[in-house]
């Protein structure tokens, strides 16, 4: 997948047409349907935005698996200095997405989740309603197969607070795009065979420093709570 050297803004269809091929040849995920594959030629076309439509699209109510990583890697590439305006694109587009399908969700959608979470439901609704922020953190770290968009669907029909929800989608997004924005930069074309061979160890590690970063900032708020109690 070629953009134009200095636009964000290339020919789209050649593009994506060029990145679709060589990720059904690394066999990273199914072949995309016709018309999916026009939705990712018009955004490999718009660049940027195109890097956010389909973040958005991904996340909500269609899946494009891999296709933005793809986009936010090659245009990383392109122009090392926009990483992370690209990074950010993808992460707003991303929590903005799973943010609609968690209304969608409450809006009454808990037949829904019980017919495509099959006898992994009770398990699903255990572990968003008794772990909340930590509990989508973890799930919106964990990589594929994990049915991401099932914790998603659950933590609406469920009423994860909304405020924990976000947040955690907001964390998790940031770690993986700035990461696979980073690897761009300093791998380039390697950068998303070296994420799929070793997408487990990434997991663990982003996880650990998830972990170890929301335990230091409630470390710290309590004890911000304590010094204004205090007070």
């Amino acid at each position: 997948m070629k953009l134009a050297p200095g636009s964000d803004f290339a020919s789209g269809g050649a593009a994506s047409r060029d990145a679709i091929d060589g990720l059904e040849e690394m066999r990273l995920f199914p072949k995309l349907s016709a018309w999916k594959q026009k939705i990712a030629a018009v955004a490999a076309g718009l660049g940027a935005p195109g890097l956010f439509l389909i973040s958005f699209l991904d996340s909500s109510v269609l899946t494009f698996p891999v296709i933005n990583d793809l986009l936010l890697i090659e245009l990383s590439i392109q122009h090392p200095a926009r990483m992370p305006l690209y990074a950010f694109l993808a992460v707003l587009g991303s929590v903005l997405g799973c943010v609609l399908l968690y209304f969608l969700a409450r809006k009454g959608g808990e037949a829904f989740f019980h017919r495509k979470a099959g006898n992994r439901a009770q398990a699903i609704r255990s572990w968003v309603e008794r772990n909340g922020f930590g509990g989508m953190l973890v799930a919106a770290l964990l990589p594929p197969p994990t049915p991401f968009k099932i914790f998603v669907f659950a933590a609406g029909v469920f009423e994860v607070p909304f405020v924990s929800f976000t947040s955690a989608i907001l964390l998790a997004r940031m770690f993986r795009y700035f990461g696979v924005g980073y690897l761009a930069v300093r791998y380039g074309q390697d950068a998303l065979p070296y994420l799929s061979s070793h997408k487990l160890r990434v997991a663990v590690f982003t996880v650990a420093l998830a972990a170890v970063s929301y335990a230091a900032s409630r470390l710290l708020l309590r004890h911000k709570l304590q010094d204004a109690g205090a007070k």
